[in-house]
């Protein structure tokens, strides 16, 4: 990172910013399976497993950057 001894630029923040959520969205999803895991969802478990599945993918695609990957760079120069 670029920033200067004792100062923060704003690709510092945005990295803190992102760790910081990956963090809280971890220490929340702790507290959901053991929220969520003393539930018996009966007939509708596989229906609670495939929600549950596309929620994490939500999730996962707000903290992923959609960035191209190296391969994908290439190929657009």
């Amino acid at each position: 990172m670029g920033s200067q001894r004792f100062q923060l630029d704003r690709e510092d923040l945005t990295s803190i910013a992102k760790g910081f959520g990956i963090g809280l969205a971890g220490a929340i999803l702790t507290y959901a399976t053991e929220y969520f895991g003393n539930i018996n969802f009966g007939e509708y478990t596989p229906v609670a497993v495939a929600v549950l599945a596309v929620i994490a993918n939500i999730a996962r695609k707000l903290i992923v950057a959609n960035q191209p990957t190296e391969i994908e760079a290439k190929k657009a120069s």
